[in-house]
């Protein structure tokens, strides 16, 4: 019976020792992918996800914004911003998750700006 027993408990062992395992690797993997993303995106761009802790693509699905336009991040800001507004049952944590978004593609913005008046070209609006 003990051995019966104790030959359970190692292939429990192993079978949840290689499921950390192969969950480890994905992590590595997803992490790296992450990396290489933000490294494709520029360094002033992830510097911003970096400080806001906010992708760009985040911001972008919390706002629900397909394109980049100063006048639709701030149309959809004040209507979810009023929205999510404690004072009319709200949620002080997705207001303040709008309110962090609105200053991550805020800085997106700024970003193309610097570059497009760099390049020579009028700016995007």
């Amino acid at each position: 019976m003990a051995k019966y027993l104790a030959q359970i408990i190692v292939m429990g062992v192993q079978v949840v020792g290689r499921a950390f395992a192969r969950a480890l690797r994905q992590e590595f993997a997803a992490s790296r992918a992450a990396a290489d993303a933000r490294g494709r995106a520029g360094h002033q761009s992830a510097a911003a996800s970096n400080l806001s802790g906010l992708s760009l693509q985040e911001a972008q699905q919390i706002l629900n914004i397909s394109k980049l336009s100063p006048e639709e991040v701030q149309k959809n800001y004040e209507h979810l911003f009023k929205v999510n507004d404690k004072s009319v049952g709200g949620s002080f944590y997705l207001q303040s998750k709008v309110v962090r978004a609105k200053e991550r593609l805020d800085e997106e913005l700024r970003i193309q700006a610097q570059e497009d008046r760099e390049k020579g070209q009028p700016p995007k609006t």
